[in-house]
């Protein structure tokens, strides 16, 4: 168990290409932090500098107390679980479970041992005998996993483990992983491109886009406070709905203008927005803060807007309602109760103290 300190630490590849710009990260000991990004963001180099599988450009990482930057990776005591396995076809379970452990001459007996305990934590006991061709996606995954806890190391890194399991076996296999978690009590660097998994799994989730950090918080920081409209639109599901408008002022009170419609600002925000006034200006709001104005008991003309549903899209314990303002498409998120007409207008009450505001030009959040 360990902390990972990852300082001023950039990768820039033959021909210029920088993939990593000038990271930092502080891992706590027994921490679950989550990289998440688009694919080329710069996660998974990230996580092989730490893990010694790629030199770094410039910068510093220490695992513990210790600089490695120059330490072999099989020296920096840390696990890596990859997205394809990388299970020996022609090694038996107990053989891929146990070969790190024979490559470091460790006795016989405590080799079945801490395999056999590997085994148990996983439930892939009545497996050790089989080829992982004779295994399916979710255990070859289990095997990966033990073939890593039984090295005990200091820090486990998971390079999108989950994504080539069915949208069925990843829900379960995240669970196992977060069981695991508790049981383990180590630190775990985790990369995945599934924002859902980040926010369920990790304790801190660092958004990367481009080479860089964009934000790094625990889950809900990043999904209440995002740093800048990237944060917002990238994490969330649906995405957070965008627009553009401006700030305008009416009988003392600010309003966003998106063309079609107008709302009213609660008094909290007018402090900050009053410097953005006539000012071009990004609207944000997430679909669950849309609500259908007939199941609202108490709604103020002020923040009640007329669009068009053109698509509903029933989710069993939920409803997507696509809609068209006549300028921005957005989306709403209601009860599986709530089934409008399709091709008809209809009023919408937005919860304004739920609304993000973005700078235009740096794209950096405002409000």
């Amino acid at each position: 168990m360990a902390q990972i300190s990852v300082r001023d630490v950039t990768k820039i590849y033959k021909g210029g290409v920088k993939a990593v710009d000038n990271v930092n990260l502080g891992i706590e000991n027994k921490e679950f932090m989550v990289l998440v990004g688009p694919s080329g963001c710069g996660k998974s180099t990230t996580l092989r500098m730490i893990a010694g599988l790629e030199e770094i450009s410039s910068g510093k990482i220490w695992i513990g107390n210790r600089l490695v930057n120059d330490v072999p990776a099989k020296d920096r005591d840390i696990a890596m679980v990859f997205q394809n396995y990388a299970l020996y076809p022609h090694m038996s379970v107990f053989e891929n479970m146990s070969f790190g452990l024979r490559l470091r001459k460790y006795p016989k007996h405590e080799i079945v041992r801490r395999v056999q305990e590997a085994t148990e934590i996983l439930g892939i006991k009545h497996l050790l005998e089989r080829r992982p061709r004779q295994l399916s996606g979710g255990e070859r995954q289990r095997v990966a996993l033990g073939r890593a806890i039984v090295r005990k190391p200091q820090a486990f890194l998971f390079d999108e483990p989950l994504s080539n399991l069915d949208a069925k076996l990843r829900v379960q296999m995240r669970t196992e992983i977060h069981k695991l978690r508790l049981r383990l009590q180590t630190t775990f660097v985790y990369v995945t491109h599934d924002q859902t998994e980040a926010m369920t799994l990790g304790d801190k989730i660092v958004v990367m886009k481009d080479g860089k950090v964009q934000q790094c918080a625990d889950p809900m920081t990043i999904y209440d406070k995002p740093a800048n409209k990237f944060v917002a639109s990238f994490i969330g599901s649906p995405p957070i709905n965008l627009m553009q408008g401006r700030i305008i002022k009416k009988e003392r009170k600010l309003y966003f203008d998106e063309g079609k419609f107008q709302v009213k600002l609660v008094e909290d925000m007018h402090r900050v927005l009053a410097a953005h006034e006539g000012k071009e200006i990004i609207f944000g709001i997430r679909a669950e803060d849309i609500y259908d104005k007939l199941f609202v008991s108490e709604a103020s003309t002020e923040n009640t807007i007329r669009a068009a549903c053109e698509v509903v899209e029933p989710l069993g314990s939920e409803v997507y309602l696509y809609l068209n303002s006549g300028k921005n498409m957005f989306i709403a998120r209601v009860g599986a109760h709530n089934r409008p007409e399709v091709n008809r207008d209809m009023d919408l009450v937005l919860d304004m103290s739920k609304v993000h505001f973005f700078d235009r030009e740096t794209e950096k959040t405002i409000v």
